[in-house]
């Protein structure tokens, strides 16, 4: 059987394969571990050319050295810091034995055995890197695993398919391609763990096709993201990084900052240095190979709609820069929707795309209030030099992850886990929590020679004293 699978028949034939695979190698060695990894590393080097160039056709414009240093030196790092970070995690963990046992000679340790088959499935925002990331964690915890690529991306799907076609054994990796049917078909399969990126209405759906398998799920969704500007903030420092932030892929990132709040009294001085800071980072829209188109048209349409309907409530949305561009030309300027009404769906939806949300404070109390009324976040961003404040929304939120003074650069952290709350997802990928995520973790413990419980009275026929004695166990 090939590495890259051509029907969900295939998928369920390899998955029975793997198992019996994984059954007959019992202990999976570092040393396998590591070649695992390393295969995968070799395979980014040797294809990262073609896997940018597929990157910029899927996107129909992306720039390629932006998918160079996203997703494949983001993989990159992910794979070397497993392959890296190996024989810390590996060892078998001691514990304590229980009273009187562990006086006697009694042992225990905890031992992190591979689950067996990971199945992860991607998006198409970071193609390669929401699939690759977390394999780095798959693989570290001796599993084997299939991918299923985003079926948005299709050109980057088959370079990444034959790359790994040609390189592994598909009892160790496989890839199997294919639209919304063999996703759902995919969610279906009998894994021994399931990753899923993308979105949280499909998020859920995926739990619940998981569920009917009992198969354990690592989800990373998203939300809308928000951005805490205190007053103690450099507004236009702030600024500047926020545009760096809400540049990024076009907006086209799971922790894009959605929401920004602002003092009332700042918020002028805001629009107009994220403005400036946005210009000087795109100065023309039309043609720029530096600004990341929007994916397809549908979500073009998408953004565009939300767009619309608050430009139709009458809400104030500047543009940045403020030009226009033809219609068959998927880059847009970044729209800044200031104070939209709260059911507007510009409020209700991830955006996703070249747009932010404005809104105005007077109290960072009613800030939190407002965001521990939505659902939680996949990021929070805090902007400012007052330490008691920055604490305290710290205190008073939950969220996937944090960057203060500054935005994305949490989810950067390889020696640090990765993932979302409630909504936003759960589980975790990076580092020892991922390799701790996708590990089943086997407690072990080891009886000593002798076994003291019948000359303790502890075991049937029970003498009339037992009880009184259990009783004392519990008052003491």
């Amino acid at each position: 059987m090939a590495a890259y699978l051509q029907s969900l028949e295939q998928l369920s034939a390899l998955l029975a394969a793997q198992r019996k695979a994984t059954d007959a190698q019992g202990r999976v060695g570092a040393e396998v571990r590591r070649a695992r990894i390393q295969s995968v590393i070799d395979l980014l080097v040797d294809e990262h050319e073609a896997l940018a160039t597929a990157m910029e056709a899927d996107f129909g414009g992306r720039h390629p050295g932006f998918s160079l240093m996203n997703d494949v030196l983001g993989a990159l790092g992910s794979l070397k810091h497993a392959r890296d970070h190996l024989a810390e995690w590996l060892p078998d963990q001691p514990r304590a034995a229980f009273a009187p046992y562990d006086q006697l000679g009694g042992e225990a340790w905890v031992q992190y055995q591979p689950k067996g088959t990971v199945g992860i499935i991607g998006t198409w925002n970071a193609p390669l890197f929401t699939l690759l990331s977390p394999l780095a964690g798959a693989f570290a915890a001796g599993n084997r695993a299939v991918l299923k690529p985003s079926e948005i991306t299709p050109r980057t799907a088959e370079v990444l398919a034959r790359a790994i076609d040609a390189r592994f054994d598909p009892l160790e990796l496989a890839v199997i391609n294919g639209g919304v049917e063999v996703g759902q078909g995919f969610a279906d399969q009998p894994f021994n763990h399931l990753v899923f990126t993308g979105s949280t209405a499909v998020g859920r759906d995926i739990m619940r096709r998981a569920a009917a398998n009992l198969v354990p799920v690592t989800l990373e969704l998203g939300g809308k993201s928000p951005v805490v500007i205190g007053r103690s903030a450099d507004i236009g420092e702030t600024a500047r990084r926020l545009a760096i932030a809400k540049g990024t892929n076009g907006g086209q990132i799971c922790i894009s900052p959605d929401l920004v709040y602002v003092p009332v009294e700042q918020r002028e001085a805001f629009i107009e240095a994220f403005c400036a800071s946005y210009a000087a980072l795109y100065p023309m829209v039309q043609g720029n190979g530096d600004l990341t188109a929007v994916v397809n048209q549908r979500h073009l349409e998408r953004v565009e709609g939300c767009l619309e309907e608050a430009r139709e409530m009458g809400v104030q949305i500047v543009r940045c820069p403020d030009v226009a561009t033809p219609a068959e030309e998927r880059r847009r300027p970044l729209s800044i929707v200031v104070n939209p009404p709260k059911l507007s769906r510009i409020m209700q939806e991830e955006i996703f795309g070249p747009a932010l949300v404005l809104l105005s404070y007077s109290e960072v109390a009613h800030v939190v209030e407002e965001i521990n009324q939505g659902e939680r976040p996949l990021a929070l961003y805090y902007f400012g030099h007052d330490s008691a404040e920055q604490q305290w929304v710290l205190d008073h939120t939950l969220s996937g992850g944090v960057t203060i003074n500054d935005a994305l650069m949490h989810a950067a952290m390889e020696d640090a886990p990765f993932g979302g709350v409630g909504a936003s997802g759960m589980g975790h990928y990076h580092g020892r929590e991922g390799f701790a995520e996708f590990s089943h973790a086997r407690t072990v413990f080891k009886a000593p020679a002798y076994d003291p419980r019948g000359e303790w009275g502890m075991l049937a026929p029970y003498h009339p004293g037992f009880i009184d004695v259990m009783k004392s166990q519990i008052t003491r």
